[in-house]
């Protein structure tokens, strides 16, 4: 595993000088690896309750990103998953607290109650007021200990920022840390992990699994969770962990929650979006009542693939103390959920609609020839994926079986004429294929559509169409023979099948003739210097694979040739 770190015993310390120099509200204690906030009064006298927590680092954005006004007053961060020491969180409590005291907010690790809890000893010795809330949120372990002995997760950001804003308020002590505790109490939180984690000291992943296999109910230390099961979309992980939340926390309908979708470190946002939009739908049909969610990383496990997800039950004080502001940089704000709706339609003014009419002779076998195009693009999907990847973005393979899934769901009345069929299909694909691919065919087709469409549909007329058609693609990309693209199969293809029809030989061999130069053309490409497209970005590293784009080309000339006649 490549990391980008200096030296492993350097990474606690490089890492929060690099945050700070970015938070203006912050700054790092000189002897320890302790972020306070730079606001915090010199009179200890007029400090307000301090709220710290903290543990073990690679769990960032937690938990100096929590530090600023209305949530924590300092973070105390230890090696990577190992607790601070006793020391450096006493050095926190004397940096911030003051007669008012000050409440740990610690995660229910072992390493870290000891620690925060013994400082808290030492503290309270100096005549520092210090009280102490453990967020134990897991509720994956609901079968294996008892509620007191659970891990702190995820969920713990959320008791951070109520107690943050309940001390900013100006409240004791005792409010403060009885409103943390209720909130910690009212909190569940699941997680699943698609793969391991690799500490920086270790130099390798903490466990290993297999592509089809998944760790469900696991903690942030990049250990195992509580079974391993095989993988499945993720609208059933979701269920999954809603369910065991919401059975564990007596959640029911009518309840008022909010919700944290949490990435592990290596989730982008895409994912935890899907997962964010399953978990509204499951809540609200089961008639929770979501009143804030967020989604993002807010506490990770370096670069683990995985989510979280945390429900903890709200009144109309806590979601207050929810919403309240705050200056921590790692804060994602309101938090406000959109109303459900229905997605809006747009209208647009259409033409007239051209009548179907009759079907012209031969459209039946004209209608299994594309058919038979778009089964061959299945087929081929992984193959033009894996040549797609090696020089490109890898979008290829699905994007064209996604063109097949729309030309077979073409309604019957397309089928009536070579050109109301080619104008069908550009439209399906353009609207099914994203990319660069989309554009292309439907153009290419439009344009041999409005050919068709003049008069005579022969072998010469399907020549010029199919001449046409490459042509479209060249201006509309600007791509020439030679660029490797798409147009070195295609332009070989298109003049071969036109100089063999001129010449009087049979559709059949003229598209034999057609065939083989696209293959040729093809293969040709792995020898090109790409001039266009994301191959272009490789240089000389895209030499050796043919372009995806022409390997295509070559799938649909191919499963069309049974059916020139």
């Amino acid at each position: 595993m490549k990391k980008l770190v200096n030296s492993p015993r350097a990474v606690v310390r490089e890492m929060l000088e690099g945050f700070v120099a970015l938070a203006p509200g912050q700054a790092l204690l000189e002897e320890e690896t302790v972020v306070v906030r730079a606001d915090t009064p010199a009179d200890a006298g007029q400090r307000k309750v301090a709220v710290i927590s903290g543990g073990g680092s690679g769990h960032e954005p937690a938990h100096a990103g929590y530090v600023g006004a209305g949530m924590l007053d300092a973070a105390v961060a230890g090696d990577v998953f190992t607790s601070p020491s006793t020391d450096a969180v006493l050095a926190a409590i004397r940096a911030v607290a003051g007669p008012a005291g000050a409440l740990l907010v610690v995660k229910n690790y072992t390493g870290d109650r000891l620690n925060f809890g013994l400082a808290a000893e030492l503290a309270r010795a100096e005549g520092i007021p210090v009280e102490t809330v453990v967020v134990a949120d897991d509720v994956a372990l609901h079968d294996t200990v008892e509620p007191a002995r659970r891990r702190g997760i995820a969920g713990t950001v959320l008791v951070h920022k109520v107690a943050g804003a309940l001390a900013a308020s100006g409240a004791p002590l005792a409010e403060v840390a009885r409103q943390a505790a209720a909130a910690a109490a009212a909190l569940g939180t699941m997680g699943v992990a698609l793969g391991p984690c690799t500490v920086p000291a270790a130099g390798r992943p903490g466990f290993t699994l297999g592509e089809d296999e998944l760790e469900l109910g696991l903690g942030i230390h990049g250990e195992q969770g509580v079974r391993r099961v095989p993988m499945q979309p993720a609208d059933a992980l979701v269920d999954t962990l809603l369910t065991t939340i919401v059975e564990d926390r007596r959640i029911n309908s009518g309840d008022r929650v909010v919700l944290l979708v949490n990435g592990l470190g290596g989730t982008p946002p895409m994912e935890l979006a899907i997962v964010t939009r399953r978990a509204l739908a499951v809540l609200r049909g089961a008639g929770v009542r979501v009143e804030r969610a967020w989604s993002g990383t807010f506490l990770s496990a370096l670069e683990m693939p995985g989510c979280s997800l945390s429900l903890l039950k709200v009144d109309d004080a806590r979601l207050a103390w929810l919403d309240a502001a705050t200056t921590a940089p790692a804060w994602p704000g309101a938090g406000r959920v959109a109303e459900q709706r229905a997605p809006r339609t747009v209208s647009v003014a259409q033409a007239k609609p051209v009548e179907a009419g009759e079907a012209r002779p031969g459209m039946d076998h004209f209608k299994k020839a594309v058919l038979a195009v778009a089964t061959a693009l299945d087929v081929a999907e992984s193959r033009l994926t894996a040549l797609d990847s090696a020089a490109g973005d890898g979008d290829l393979g699905i994007s064209l079986v996604r063109g097949a899934e729309a030309i077979r769901a073409l309604p019957e009345s397309s089928w009536t004429s070579p050109s109301r069929a080619l104008t069908a299909m550009g439209g399906a694909l353009r609207r099914a294929i994203g990319g660069s691919s989309g554009p292309f065919y439907a153009t290419a087709l439009l344009r041999a559509a409005r050919r068709l469409s003049e008069g005579k549909t022969d072998a010469a007329a399907w020549a010029e169409a199919f001449s046409l058609a490459v042509d479209a693609v060249s201006e509309l990309g600007g791509a020439r023979p030679g660029d490797r693209t798409m147009l070195d199969a295609l332009k070989p293809a298109a003049d071969a099948f036109a100089g063999a029809v001129k010449a009087g030989q049979s559709p059949a061999d003229a598209w034999a003739a057609c065939v083989r130069e696209a293959e040729q053309g093809a293969d040709a490409t792995s020898r090109m210097q790409p001039r266009l497209g994301r191959a272009s970005y490789l240089g000389e590293r895209a030499l050796g694979v043919p372009d995806a784009g022409a390997a295509a080309v070559v799938v649909w000339l191919k499963a069309l040739t049974p059916y020139i006649q």
